[in-house]
């Protein structure tokens, strides 16, 4: 059924028209945004979510190998100074002895 005045379809087709382009005109700007923002990105150097998470477990791994490694050393240490503890109390005695005929001969040794 048409109307009785062209005048107003004549409307509706240019509205309908006008709809149309702001529709287009919106999803050219979306996708140009779009295409900006990733370029953006790529020259801030950000890295993708794959290797953020590679290099989140060879952090991990290294801490780990890092903590064992320190308990490792930690223990070899402790077993140092127990080996060093045991071995030093029976040659306190021994030097003390030996400094003090060295300290006597000093005395004695005549003054130039």
């Amino acid at each position: 059924m048409q109307s009785e005045n062209r005048f107003f379809d004549d409307l509706a087709k240019m509205i309908n028209g006008v709809a149309g382009t702001v529709a287009g005109a919106g999803r050219e700007a979306e996708a140009a945004m779009r295409d900006r923002a990733k370029e953006f990105v790529g020259r801030m150097d950000f890295v993708s979510r794959e290797e953020f998470e590679a290099v989140k477990k060879m952090a991990a791994t290294a801490r780990a190998e890092a903590e064992a490694l320190k308990a490792r050393l930690d223990k070899l240490e402790g077993a140092g100074k127990a080996a060093a503890a045991a071995k030093a109390p029976a040659a306190k005695p021994a030097a003390k002895a030996a400094a003090k005929p060295a300290a006597r001969s000093a005395k004695a040794a005549p003054k130039k």
